[in-house]
């Protein structure tokens, strides 16, 4: 168990997190953790009738608005939506920002998923967990307690390898029944991607999408609703699994 409990998501977009980790990051904080939700871009595409400039500043008022729920804090990379891509400078960004929060457990997409930028993001997340610790890796101090955090891989959509269409096997599950009222308060901050999906599919399919995914994670343990996570266990990385310490094991 880390001595410094200080969880951080680094997912691709505003509101990714609420789908794919946001009843886990409930518990977290009930339990007492500081959280930070990250994104690599504001979401500047989310949008058919708004500039990028505005649709940017919505969709950033409204992570940080979904973050505040749980008493988190959000950040933001400022990658391009649609555009994100590994190279030396974003990866300098995701860095610098792992060095200001030293986070102990880490969340972030998976290697294969619906999207690139959520694989791009994946890179980001994997090279700034195992660099930031290392003194020469970023100018910005380094705060007491950094070392390589355990890391865990949420969902891809659906819970499926798109190359395949089948559905995965995690290496743990999270309940999330009592946090799934929470997980839809963060989720519908997202107003503006809410209201769109509303308009075109005449029904809250936001939440709904949400709580589809859930439910089907949460039959395999036999509660409600549930996350679904992977444990990244490569050297150096902790492999003792972390969140079924905490959670317990179903």
């Amino acid at each position: 168990m880390p001595d410094r409990r200080v969880a951080l998501s680094l997912l691709a977009h505003p509101d990714d997190a609420e789908f794919v980790c946001g009843g886990t990051l409930c518990r977290l904080a009930e339990a007492g953790w500081e959280i930070h939700i990250a994104t690599a871009s504001p979401g500047d595409c989310g949008t058919v009738d708004l500039a990028q400039d505005e649709i940017a500043e919505i969709r950033r008022a409204e992570g940080a608005a979904a973050a505040a729920v749980i008493g988190a804090t959000f950040h933001c990379l400022e990658e391009r939506d649609v555009n994100v891509i590994f190279d030396r400078e974003s990866g300098k960004k995701a860095i610098d920002l792992f060095r200001k929060v030293a986070p102990s457990l880490v969340f972030a997409h998976p290697r294969l998923d619906y999207m690139l930028d959520h694989e791009q993001t994946h890179l980001l997340a994997r090279r700034a967990a195992f660099a930031y610790p290392v003194p020469n890796a970023s100018n910005l101090p380094r705060l007491e307690g950094s070392a390589v955090p355990w890391l865990y891989y949420c969902d891809p959509l659906g819970g499926m390898n798109p190359y395949t269409g089948i559905v995965g096997e995690p290496s743990c599950l999270i309940d999330v029944t009592e946090q799934c009222d929470r997980k839809t308060e963060m989720l519908v901050c997202h107003a503006s991607q809410r209201e769109w999906l509303r308009s075109h599919h005449g029904m809250d399919e936001y939440v709904e999408a949400m709580k589809r995914h859930s439910a089907m994670r949460g039959k395999k343990i036999g509660v409600e609703y549930a996350e679904a996570f992977t444990q990244h266990m490569g050297h150096p990385y902790p492999t003792s699994d972390l969140l079924t310490e905490l959670f317990g094991a179903k």
